[in-house]
């Protein structure tokens, strides 16, 4: 009997992978025989390399013998792959068939956060009593956070606020209140109407009551004429709109080393909230800005001569407005990303 060819090895090759190809019941064997034969350590890649040891005659019968084997076992390969795709789809359909006149699946949709409600709720209160947006940078100067606020170096009233300084020497803003001088110094000389939102920044061990960053809304006003009673009036109308049309307004003296005279304003607040006294601090009145005329020397500062125009500025937090209009005890709330949280508004 004659030694095998290389041919009859091919031929053999053929015959065996056909042979196993044909016992392979579903896909995770059908894919453990593409590794067998077709794999980095396959038998046909092993039928490949010994083309280096067929005589040289030998060679174009046994490469196109070779490729002849490969493109036919692969096509039964792919015909038995989808024959065994195909049937898992059936068995899967009827050993749990889809009932499609059930109701689909609820989308849940995303809802602005509640600090952004709040804050839409500001901008368009004051848009209605004619202030504009204005919107300044985060990162300050000391020179614009502390000193022509009236606050040089080592002024006491620099301790209200626990500043981060970076290592190039500018600082995290503390307040919205650096934005007085780049507002002012914009308009060069004409009457301003703005608010000026944005998040600080201050040095603050965080509790249910204080953050390392929130948010504020300034005010400013400047013009020829503009008093107190201005301010008051402002003041009054935005507390009406967002706390209720029957609020009451007190007003009491502060210091702000940026305006003179400086005061803070309270509401009163229902008697029918059983939160009342908590909120209060059981006097009946909460405190919700702190405002005043602008002072002489931040009206300089910012291009203005004192002598012929006023002005008057304040400063709010909105997220506190919102814990207060919703009973909100811990202000970390707002930055914990909790959907049991954040979906009740």
């Amino acid at each position: 009997m004659a030694d095998a060819t290389p041919l009859d090895d091919l031929k053999q090759l053929e015959t065996q992978a056909l042979t196993h190809l044909q016992q392979c019941a579903d896909e995770i064997e059908l894919r453990a025989w593409n590794t067998q034969y077709f794999g980095d350590k396959g038998l046909m890649k092993s039928a490949m390399s010994n083309l280096g040891k067929i005589p040289k005659d030998q060679k174009p019968a046994y490469g196109a013998e070779l490729n002849r084997i490969k493109a036919a076992v692969t096509v039964a390969y792919d015909a038995a792959l989808a024959e065994a795709k195909e049937k898992s789809l059936q068995i899967s359909l009827t050993t749990n068939p889809l009932d499609v006149t059930l109701p689909g699946r609820t989308q849940i949709r995303g809802r602005l956060h509640p600090a952004t409600q709040i804050l839409q709720q500001v901008y368009a209160i004051f848009a209605d009593l004619g202030f504009q947006v204005y919107r300044t940078r985060e990162v300050e100067t000391d020179e614009l956070n502390f000193e022509l606020l009236n606050m040089p170096a080592h002024h006491p009233a620099r301790d209200m606020w626990d500043t981060f300084f970076t290592t190039t020497g500018a600082v995290l803003r503390t307040h919205t209140s650096p934005g007085q001088i780049h507002v002012m110094r914009e308009a060069a000389g004409k009457p301003i109407r703005v608010i000026l939102p944005g998040m600080c920044y201050r040095n603050e061990a965080i509790s249910t009551r204080s953050e390392i960053q929130f948010y504020q809304v300034e005010g400013l006003v400047v013009g020829e004429g503009v008093t107190m009673a201005d301010l008051k009036g402002v003041i009054t109308a935005f507390a009406r709109r967002m706390f209720g049309p029957e609020r009451q307004v007190r007003i009491r003296s502060s210091y702000f080393p940026f305006t003179e005279p400086s005061i803070e304003v309270d509401i009163d607040w229902p008697k029918d909230d059983p939160n009342r006294d908590r909120l209060t601090k059981g006097t009946g009145w909460l405190e919700i800005l702190g405002a005043g005329m602008v002072h002489p020397n931040v009206l300089r500062a910012g291009g203005y001569d004192p002598e012929k125009v006023t002005g008057f500025a304040f400063g709010m937090g909105p997220q506190r407005m919102l814990m207060l209009k919703h009973a909100i005890d811990d202000i970390r709330l707002f930055w914990q990303n909790d959907l049991r949280f954040l979906k009740q508004f």
